[in-house]
């Protein structure tokens, strides 16, 4: 069934309305009541009588007309019943707002199971429990039992899986002028999810820029696919709850260690074009921009103001977000010296001095909008110590109206700029207390406009999966469980087109002089055990073995030192190994996050990788311009490019090699851990020196 009966209902039935003012059932109602919605209302209660002005009828059955909603406010125990009643009657849309079901523990999830139970057998769609509902500002409609005002009409869909974040942020943002199109409380999500109602925000005429508050996901696979869709033409902000160390999953491999929660929520959410903000202040700020302001074409940004030193912070805080201050064309500085002060400054911060006048103001910001070489201003406006901080407001706005390239204030004071605010404010022109918070906006904006080039350009960037010998693939798909070995892993390499350094295992001394002689000096020796992955950590790896009798007393020492530390670990030798030079260490590897999916690591290697902390996640499968994205956001992909008196080294072959281990994640479910750690990358050509990979 369409969902939009959540939204624009003919009709809604509230099961469980009360006349007693201090019980929910009563806010519900007087909520529907006096938000104007214009369609038929009906309650339903223990007693008859009447709330509101409207009969209160004691059983579904006797309703004139099957509704479109049902709004359930009843004791869990109760509501499935009550469900099952809108089944019969054929009710196909409801908000279970009570609490008690699987937040609550075993008895509360049985009955959430029940009511989902009941749903899915009648073709009904839930949304909660455990939820305060929904508001439409527009049609109007208000399900919830918050204290009214319902909150201001505007732009910006609001999704909470929070009710009590979502109810604080409605009364902050009526106090900040700030209104929405649709807000959803999640609750519980029996049935209904993000995913689900992402498009149809999207879709609303009302919505500019949608808004999420998440604590977890799901469904993580689904909700990214939908969301990298529909951010594609609305904007949509995240705020994502849980960024400690707590996330970090126990793991063998350096990849796995690396990604903790967040680490892979940050990549994931790049893939799907989502801006993620770091506080509900910063969300609706951001917000806020997004539904009132155009695009931001480039970086390139001019600061006005009547004050040096906020023009110094401004400038600071642009380039601290990656933004450039744009270099003024020369006809638009000689067109502001021509009614500027001499000694005003001129080249960008364009700083008019306190002696600013609310023309001067508005001559300075429109030679600023036509200026070619800018994309993008930032105004900043303290208390103008000459005239009246509203009247360079009212001059300010003259060019705002529309507004042709994005414009944001930092109106800078107090009671001497509360006019200047509500006119800002009135005009939805977006104002900031402090140029920082205004910088930030506009790097949220330049941010939105890079991720969508980037989407765009990845459509003409696509990539292939690397084809698999069927025995490998029988491997990947139906092998036992576990960590397969090098033997295993060398062929799978060599399909990927990564070659593995030759390695020869050494079981005797003889085996040892033989290895030797077969590959040459210098060697390398690694250990030789399932039980022991990290062989640096142990004293497992020796370096720079010049001749046959170094490798033999180091196999004697190495046997007997790891035998005494891991006397029960399986010890079945050692692996030779010919040392290379004359290139670099990365890391190369994937995990798989259970409700995410699969994503690809890349980054400095070697033994010292978790405490370097150069590595970056992409999310699986990469294009190929996604691949030289994760290259370049790292000094160790970018060092690959040649830096100083080092020369470039292969970087295209690094990049096909990331592209086809992220193919290898996406394919292959049962691919939980995946390390190439180091990968060393020459001039010409790339060696996998060690690798690791588990199959669930």
């Amino acid at each position: 069934m369409s969902l939009e009966a959540f939204f624009s209902p003919r009709s809604v039935v509230l099961i469980g309305a009360s006349t007693h003012p201090e019980k929910l059932g009563y806010g519900i109602a007087r909520n529907l009541v006096q938000s104007g919605y214009p369609g038929r209302l009906y309650f339903v209660s223990q007693r008859p009588g009447e709330l509101f002005g409207l009969p209160l009828y004691t059983r579904l059955e006797d309703l004139p007309e099957v509704p479109d909603l049902a709004v359930l406010i009843l004791p869990a125990e109760l509501t499935p019943e009550a469900l099952r009643a809108c089944a019969a009657r054929g009710i196909r849309a409801a908000i279970i707002i009570s609490s008690g079901f699987s937040e609550s523990g075993a008895a509360g999830a049985a009955l959430e199971a029940a009511c989902l139970e009941i749903a899915s057998a009648s073709g009904m769609r839930l949304l909660g429990p455990n939820c305060i509902g929904l508001i439409d500002t527009h049609l109007p409609l208000d399900t919830t039992f918050l204290q009214t005002p319902m909150p201001l009409p505007g732009g910006i869909a609001f999704l909470s899986q929070s009710g009590a974040f979502a109810a604080a942020i409605i009364d902050w943002a009526r106090a900040q002028g700030i209104g929405f199109s649709r807000l959803i409380s999640l609750g519980n999500q029996a049935d209904l999810k993000e995913s689900d109602f992402l498009p149809l925000l999207a879709a609303h005429p009302e919505t500019r820029v949608i808004a999420l508050y998440l604590e977890s996901l799901k469904d993580g696979e689904h909700f990214l696919q939908v969301a990298r869709e529909v951010s594609s033409r609305c904007p949509v902000l995240v705020l994502k709850a849980g960024r400690g160390p707590a996330g970090q999953r126990a793991a063998a491999s350096h990849t796995g260690a690396l990604a903790t929660e967040d680490a892979l929520f940050e990549a994931a959410f790049e893939w799907a074009g989502l801006l993620r903000a770091e506080s509900g202040e910063q969300l609706f700020h951001w917000a806020r921009a997004f539904e009132t302001l155009p695009p931001l074409s480039g970086s390139r940004i001019a600061i006005l103001t009547n004050a040096g030193g906020p023009g110094v912070l401004a400038a600071d805080a642009l380039e601290r977000r990656g933004l450039e201050l744009a270099s003024l064309q020369e006809h638009t500085v000689q067109a502001l010296r021509s009614f500027l002060p001499p000694a005003a400054s001129l080249r960008n911060p364009v700083d008019m001095l306190a002696s600013a006048s609310p023309q001067q103001y508005a001559q300075a910001l429109r030679l600023l909008l036509e200026d070619s070489s800018v994309d993008g201003v930032l105004v900043i406006l303290p208390p103008p110590p000459m005239y009246a901080a509203e009247s360079v407001a009212e001059a300010l706005l003259s060019l705002l109206r529309p507004m042709p390239k994005p414009v944001v204030i930092a109106l800078m004071g107090g009671s001497q700029v509360q006019e200047a605010h509500k006119r800002f404010q009135a005009a939805a022109v977006p104002v900031y207390p402090f140029p920082e918070e205004a910088a930030d906006v506009l790097a949220a904006l330049a941010r939105r406009s890079a991720l969508v080039g980037r989407a765009g350009a990845s459509l003409r960037s696509p990539s292939a999966p690397p084809p698999l010998d069927p025995q490998l693939s029988a491997v990947l798909e139906a092998g036992p469980s576990g960590w397969l070995s090098l033997e295993q892993l060398s062929p799978l390499l060599a399909a990927l087109s990564i070659p593995f350094a030759p390695i020869r295992l050494a079981r005797s001394l003889d085996e040892v002089r033989q290895g030797a002689q077969a590959l040459g000096f210098p060697l390398v020796m690694k250990i030789a055990s399932p039980d022991i992955l990290h062989k640096s950590d142990v004293g497992g790896v020796i370096l720079n073995l010049q001749d046959e009798e170094q490798a033999v007393r180091a196999f004697h020492e190495m046997m007997a030192r790891i035998g005494q530390r891991f006397p029960s670990a399986r010890l079945e030798g050692v692996y030779l190994q010919r040392q290379v030079s004359g290139g670099r260490e990365v890391i190369l590897g994937g995990v798989r996050d259970p409700s995410l999916g699969p994503f690809v690591l890349f980054g400095e290697g070697g033994v010292e990788v978790e405490s370097r902390r150069d590595t970056v996640f992409g999310y699986a499968p990469l294009d190929t311009l996604a691949a030289e994205h994760l290259l370049r956001r790292t000094w160790a992909g970018r060092a690959l490019w040649g830096f100083r008196h080092q020369p470039p080294l292969d970087h295209a072959a690094v990049q096909q090699a990331l592209i086809a281990v992220s193919w290898l994640l996406a394919r292959f479910p049962r691919i939980v851990e995946f390390e190439i750690n180091p990968l060393y990358v020459l001039p010409q050509g790339i060696l996998a020196l060690d690798a690791r990979l588990r199959l669930q």
